[in-house]
């Protein structure tokens, strides 16, 4: 048995899982070279596992794949994943873990913003290089970062002012109490407030909870025109039967439901009913290169209940890191920041053209504005193409000249250099 597969084999034996970039007893000639270290540290239990499984099960997937046709420069990719159970203490062992012990190359890691923050000081403090494949709420200026996931200015730049045409101007704010939430309704209280609206109200909810009686009663005495529902985590899913059972019947948006969580899967219709997201990827995407995609994922994981963004962010970051080696001809994280550093680190991903923004280190996106029909099919009334992760680059972050290893925010924006 090769040498990756024993090393494969020894995480199994830590996290009670086997991720590998190889099948047991196949392309041995490819494990004999030095194999380039991938640490995996997702959610494959707790509250966020029906979101993240799918993001381990991509990133396992693409490393197959790639190691079929050759490997990275000759060298097997060899995935070292740990189960961080939706806790983040668990994030920070397990990132020290993977860097000081099993001295990974990369690292792909992290589903709540939480869990990011969390782990992102380590990253930085022992000069390692991670990638965030999770839409979140942006402003994270880190030059040991690669964000794939989408950003407010592509989710709610997009989606705010669509349903303020469509339903009215008064918008009403259930979040989910921690960074993400917060930082995800300041970007709504400001679009709301460029675009001529008013918060009929805002709630903030912490992780957890499951009882939504309180806040139902709230949003039917404010009569917003919509809800947006920037809710996480499985607990928190609880309100969308709940609000449809006290008959709150109205317009919903989000940037993480459905798209994460797929809801409308999970709960009987119409629950869903008239729920707006914003996203880059979902499995009822038609079009060509979704198919395929979606096709593979299923041959190998047929069980999978549904192929959701972060699935789609993380295969094709595994694809990314690829091109971003081949071009650097290394694994160091300097090297592969020159690259980055061009400007035309791209690929056709099943969402459509992706590329990583040199300024920000965050990717360009397709953006499909998803709408939930009563029997909880999926439409698409809009498509935004090649929508760029501009608000930090316009800000004042350019990873190009200066790294700060910080979050911003707009009301904390970067300092102007």
């Amino acid at each position: 048995m090769s040498k990756s597969v024993l090393r494969g084999l020894r995480a199994a034996a830590l996290t009670g899982t086997l991720v590998l970039g190889s099948p047991l007893g196949s392309h041995l000639a490819l494990a004999a070279e030095n194999p380039i270290k991938l640490g995996v540290l997702e959610d494959q239990s707790g509250d966020f596992a029906a979101a993240t499984i799918g993001k381990v099960h991509a990133i396992q997937l693409a490393a197959e794949e790639i190691n079929k046709a050759g490997g990275i420069m000759g060298r097997p990719l060899e995935l070292v994943a740990y189960d961080t159970q939706s806790d983040n203490t668990r994030y920070q062992e397990f990132m020290r873990r993977v860097l000081q012990r099993d001295k990974v190359d990369v690292v792909f890691a992290g589903f709540s913003s939480a869990s990011r923050e969390a782990y992102r000081p380590i990253v930085d403090q022992f000069n390692g290089f991670a990638f965030y494949n999770n839409q979140y709420e942006g402003g994270v200026c880190d030059g040991h970062m690669i964000v794939t996931g989408a950003v407010p200015e592509q989710q709610f730049s997009t989606l705010i002012p669509y349903m303020m045409e469509k339903y009215g101007k008064n918008v009403y704010t259930l979040a989910a109490d921690y960074n993400f939430g917060q930082i995800s309704a300041e970007w709504v209280r400001k679009i709301v407030k460029e675009n001529g609206g008013k918060m009929a109200g805002e709630e903030f909810i912490p992780l957890g909870v499951s009882q939504f009686s309180q806040s139902i009663q709230n949003i039917q005495k404010a009569k917003p025109d919509f809800v947006v529902t920037l809710l996480v985590g499985t607990a928190q899913a609880s309100y969308y039967e709940q609000a449809a059972s006290a008959n709150v019947n109205l317009p919903m948006a989000s940037s993480v439901n459905v798209g994460q969580g797929y809801e409308h899967k999970r709960f009987k219709p119409p629950s869903l009913k008239d729920m707006f997201v914003t996203t880059n990827y979902i499995e009822e995407i038609d079009s060509p290169k979704s198919k395929e995609f979606y096709a593979k994922f299923k041959a190998k994981f047929p069980s999978e209940p549904y192929v959701n963004q972060e699935a789609e962010n993380s295969y094709l970051a595994v694809y990314l890191y690829k091109q971003m080696v081949e071009r650097a001809k290394s694994t160091k994280r300097e090297e592969i920041r020159k690259v980055i550093a061009l400007g035309d680190v791209c690929m056709d991903a099943p969402e459509g053209k992706v590329c990583i923004d040199p300024k920000s280190q965050h990717m360009s996106h397709t953006i499909y504005l998803a709408k939930v029909g009563a029997d909880h099919s999926i439409s698409f009334p809009k498509v935004w193409e090649d929508i760029k992760p501009y608000w930090l680059g316009e800000a004042g972050c350019d990873l190009t000249k200066k790294d700060p290893m910080a979050q911003y925010t707009p009301s904390n924006p970067p300092p102007k250099p």
